[in-house]
């Protein structure tokens, strides 16, 4: 397999593992608010509160957050958004190098036409 291959091959299954582990966020919050649920209301833990609501409220924002992460933030940024920024940033840093190179040499250039002009 080519290395451009391979690593397609390797995000793919990264993205493949992610949404897997998605999925069974989700399949774990619908069963625990169920047993929250029973534990508040049938097991008589605390039945006058609603407790469950708020402990599955808290699991809800953290679902929201997970599923946000993988299927929204991942899709913009991906290896292909970070390879632009890499690129973009390699690219700033050899303008800067060489305007330094330029200024170095201007600076060279300057000083030998001042020692050549003392001199004579």
């Amino acid at each position: 397999m080519e290395p451009n291959q391979q690593e397609l091959y390797e995000y793919a299954r990264k993205r493949v593992k992610q949404k897997k582990r998605v999925y069974f966020h989700f399949i774990l919050f619908f069963v625990g608010s169920i047993f929250l649920y029973v534990i508040n209301k049938w097991l008589n833990v605390q039945p006058e509160k609603d407790w469950y609501l708020w402990a599955i409220t808290a699991w809800a924002f953290l679902f929201v957050m997970h599923f946000i992460k993988v299927f929204v933030t991942e899709s913009f940024i991906n290896k292909k958004w970070e390879q632009e920024q890499i690129d973009k940033l390699v690219a700033r840093q050899e303008r800067k190098i060489s305007q330094l190179e330029k200024k170095l040499e201007n600076e060279n250039q300057n000083s030998q036409t001042e020692n050549t002009t003392t001199t004579e």
